[in-house]
């Protein structure tokens, strides 16, 4: 298939690698011409503005948008609409707010464009790893897409299936392959940020026992209370055999491995949003959210006050998603 990829930064331009593996074809755009170009290289074919990348594109037009959630978000995708025709495609690929989504994909009905959101996980590793997606928008336009999602995600590879799972009993048999059909638009990035509001949780559980393995070195201890434990071997251990192991488990090794002091990192660690939406969801709902409205304050406190702790939740996201820490 043929897709217009808007936004080639850390996710954008891998998954539109991985894309043409497949045989896929590209028209790539982005505000930085540099990233345009370097996908021009790898056999994309380049476009330098909005305009141009429809005029390459075929009919319907299916466009992939992967920018920061926001404000450039909404505006790429109105200058998408008001020059699309009836019946080409907008996939939000980025992290928006599931709302946006829904008020979006009605006004694009009314023009009679079909809206789709992707909540994409997977990180700087998707290119090799592929991506897990969950996916928001009416059935018939999703199935049309589904070659693009078949690609992009990881396939069943190496994970034993679930031994109670039944094929074909109401359940979606991509969910084994990676991806799966959320429901309505908006119902992606519902469960894309439920994800993320999980995975602030268990990044805070894995930063607050490193904290807690450190500090018990500290000279506050009796002297025959203290441990100078090697932290680098203890997430080594734990990811073999340990009911902890994990991806998370798998990085914080990595970068206790390179340094076990985690210097590199200042500990003052930012939030996407989506944390925050997820605890506005939960209070909507009345669903109590504890520990993940813990970890979000957490990521707020870090910011005026750091720990080891803070720093292996640096350490983390930046090594599933390049993320940098925010400047001071």
């Amino acid at each position: 298939m043929k897709i217009g990829m808007i936004g080639l930064g850390r996710m954008g331009g891998n998954m539109a690698r991985r894309l043409m593996r497949d045989g896929h074809q590209i028209v790539a755009f982005d505000r930085d011409a540099g990233a345009v170009a370097k996908l021009v290289a790898d056999g994309a074919e380049g476009a330098s503005s909005l305009d141009e990348a429809r005029g390459k594109l075929d009919s319907p037009a299916i466009w992939w948008v992967m920018l920061p959630a926001g404000e450039i978000t909404q505006a790429t995708i109105e200058q998408i609409a008001a020059n699309a025709q009836p019946g080409d495609i907008v996939i939000d690929g980025g992290n928006s707010f599931y709302k946006d989504d829904i008020r979006r994909a009605k006004a694009l009905r009314e023009k009679q464009l079909h809206y789709v959101d992707v909540g994409t996980s997977g990180g700087v590793w998707g290119l090799e790893r592929g991506y897990c997606m969950m996916i928001g928008g009416d059935k018939e336009t999703v199935d049309l897409l589904d070659p693009i999602f078949r690609t992009l995600a990881p396939g069943i590879g190496t994970i034993p299936r679930t031994p109670e799972r039944v094929q074909g009993e109401g359940e979606d048999d991509r969910a084994e392959l990676g991806y799966i059909h959320a429901g309505p638009a908006g119902a992606g990035h519902f469960v894309k940020m439920i994800h993320n509001g999980i995975e602030y949780g268990l990044m805070q559980a894995y930063a607050e026992g490193f904290d807690i393995l450190k500090g018990k070195s500290s000279e506050k201890l009796p002297e025959d209370e203290r441990f100078d434990l090697n932290l680098t071997d203890i997430a080594e251990v734990w990811r073999r055999g340990s009911v902890i192991s994990s991806w998370l488990l798998d990085l914080t090794a990595q970068a206790l491995a390179r340094d076990n002091a985690l210097s590199t990192f200042s500990g003052r660690v930012a939030d996407s949003g989506e944390g925050h939406w997820t605890i506005d969801a939960a209070m909507e709902e009345a669903v109590p959210a504890n520990v993940l409205t813990a970890a979000l304050f957490a990521r707020y406190r870090s910011r005026v006050d750091h720990t080891f702790g803070d720093q292996v939740l640096s350490a983390m996201r930046f090594g599933f998603g390049g993320h940098v820490e925010m400047p001071q």
